[in-house]
């Protein structure tokens, strides 16, 4: 909440409604929650603009038993100055971190470099399994970030006939 915002809170409660020059409480209301949005995505998009210019993240998936595993992995940022920002990561179907995601959708995120090292503060997210024009728009993302390693990795996922699937990871 904004400074100012405890004043007219302190004034809905020791006053009747409508006080002369004020707007209604509901509307008071409404604000106060809109600005608390915009504040939450404003974070959000702070927090995410840290992996711009990495080139790995270490995604952390938990467990059925609670236990995290860390994998550095490739990413591709979208919308990293929007109120809903998104990284993609590719795997293959069969992986293990996909296995974990599946059951539980909450990873921890923090870039890293090609061996894990950490480089920088974990961030919350959710990761999500895309499905057909998402998955596709996160595979173009990551080709045009590494091309053409990833159209390498491509050609022996088809060979193998392994299952490739996009994640897309969200603030929490």
């Amino acid at each position: 909440m904004f400074t100012g915002d405890f004043a007219l809170l302190e004034l809905l409660e020791t006053h009747r409604w409508p006080v002369p020059g004020l707007c209604s409480a509901s509307l008071l209301s409404r604000t106060l929650i809109a600005r608390e949005r915009i504040a939450l995505a404003m974070t959000q998009t702070v927090l995410f603009q840290a992996f711009a210019g990495h080139k790995y993240i270490s995604l952390e998936s938990f467990r059925k038993s609670g236990e995290t595993v860390k994998t550095p992995v490739w990413f591709a940022e979208a919308g990293l100055n929007t109120p809903a920002p998104l990284l993609y990561v590719y795997t293959t179907g069969d992986s293990g971190k996909a296995k974990r995601i599946r059951n539980n959708q909450r990873v921890r995120i923090t870039p890293c470099d090609i061996r894990g090292k950490l480089l920088g503060d974990c961030v919350e997210a959710r990761a999500e399994i895309l499905r057909a024009e998402a998955a596709t728009q996160g595979m173009r993302a990551l080709d045009r970030k590494y091309a053409p390693w990833k159209k390498l990795l491509d050609l022996f996922a088809l060979v193998r006939k392994r299952e490739r699937i996009v994640l897309a990871l969200r603030p929490e």
